[in-house]
């Protein structure tokens, strides 16, 4: 009995020596160390993440001003990006808005001293708002647009270069001016990463209609949706607004502004079936019951579904027949997503247009980092509504408030972890 109360003390006396050992040592390990943070260039000396694992590369692209007799205009709001690669990007604008210099600051004695316009750094025109067409709320009918767009044609704003194709020094290359007739407010563009002809597709959610283009922009190819006619069905859409694709050419779409589904077709654009119904906005916890489908991510492995439910604050996870799986919050107010990304790494960002942040989680949906700051200064966000990166890991946003987009170089000896993912490329290189 006593060599084993002896044998219990000293078993004891050891796991507590032990205990204080390991405190103490995770103690010492836990102190904060010289050169080591939660930084994107391990080790930094002074400075920020101001613009996160990236240096802004300004003055790109060319404006589009700088074509001969167009002096006068510059890019309406900023819908989409995609870079096929780093020398052809293809970008979306809602026409064009007057080429005016930003005001100076002035005081307005009649408010008071200390009213000024713009204020501080804000930002001074809303491109979104002033841009073509009115009507681009949730819940709005595309037949209000000119109605509900407060302006007169051509003079505050005109319908001119929608899709544009740019190399990696901003050069334009083509302008598919041909095409904006049958464009009322196109949405999204990119191209199949499985598609060795690399198609481009358009989405335009006041058409209720996806385009899809030769690599040229010579032909339209191929229509899927019935122009102008809105619908719940597999020949109509109500208001689509992105897609997404699986290895074998199985496409998504979320759909949309005012429809609350997605929809699932073929590689030949043949519907197969679609999910979801209307919610309760804010706070929608029913699976499959949306609000804004405003955003759409395929993982290539799993093929699970990941949707946007922009307005209840929410992803939605399902299996590529539309079984609910399971959902992770964005957070409320001001939390305002609007698209996903899931690259080669296979995380998933997303955009917040209410912080001005780009948000990096895991596919079970664990936060792990965020960057971002709001502006219209070169770096800036201000409503980022597209985003994409190519094969050298440059990062570009479309923003609609700002009416631009960037281009965004990784910062030299950055942690890769840091960076948004390139994208998934199989059919070319």
């Amino acid at each position: 009995m006593r060599k084993q109360a002896f044998a219990f003390g000293a078993a004891v006396i050891g796991c507590v020596a032990g205990f204080e050992i390991a405190h103490t040592t995770s103690a010492i390990e836990a102190q904060p160390r010289p050169g080591v943070g939660f930084s994107a260039i391990p080790g930094v000396v002074g400075g920020q993440d101001m613009f996160g694992p990236y240096d802004i590369v300004k003055g790109w692209p060319k404006d589009i001003s700088t074509v001969p007799g167009n002096e006068k205009w510059t890019w309406g709001a900023g819908q989409s990006i995609y870079a096929e690669s780093p020398d052809r990007i293809y970008l979306i604008f809602r026409g064009e808005l007057p080429n005016i210099k930003r005001p100076a600051t002035k005081l307005l004695p009649e408010f008071g001293p200390s009213i000024q316009f713009p204020i501080g750094r804000l930002p001074f025109r809303d491109a979104t708002v002033s841009a073509l067409p009115g009507a681009g709320g949730t819940g709005q009918d595309p037949k209000d647009g000119m109605k509900l767009w407060k302006g007169t044609l051509d003079v505050d704003a005109k319908w001119e270069n929608c899709i544009t194709v740019v190399d990696h020094n901003g050069n334009i290359l083509e302008r598919w001016t041909q095409w904006d007739k049958i464009l009322k407010r196109p949405h999204f563009v990119a191209v199949n990463p499985y598609d060795p002809e690399k198609h481009v597709w358009v989405v335009d959610d006041h058409m209720h209609a996806i385009y899809k283009f030769s690599h040229d922009g010579k032909q339209l190819v191929q229509t899927i949706g019935t122009p102008t006619v809105e619908g719940a069905d597999g020949t109509h859409f109500n208001r689509p607004t992105y897609i997404a694709w699986l290895p074998d050419s199985t496409m998504f779409v979320a759909d949309g502004y005012n429809g609350t589904r997605v929809v699932k077709f073929d590689k030949d654009g043949k519907f197969l079936m679609a999910w979801g119904q209307k919610g309760t906005i804010p706070n929608e916890k029913r699976p499959a019951y949306m609000n804004n489908v405003h955003g759409i991510a395929v993982d290539p492995q799993t093929r699970r579904v990941f949707v946007n439910d922009r307005g209840n604050h929410r992803v939605q996870v399902f299996d590529d027949n539309g079984k609910f799986l399971y959902d992770w919050s964005f957070g409320e107010d001001p939390s305002d997503i609007h698209l996903l990304y899931i690259g080669a790494d296979r995380n998933l960002w997303a955009y917040d247009r209410g912080t001005s942040k780009m948000l990096k989680y895991d596919l079970e949906g664990h936060f792990l980092y965020s960057w971002g700051t709001a502006g219209d200064f070169a770096g800036g966000f201000w409503g980022v509504h597209g985003f994409s990166v190519d094969q050298e890991g440059n990062f570009y946003v479309a923003e609609v408030d700002s009416g631009r987009v960037q281009k965004f170089a990784p910062r030299q000896g950055v942690n890769p972890a840091f960076l948004v993912s390139k994208q998934i490329y199989s059919a070319w290189r």
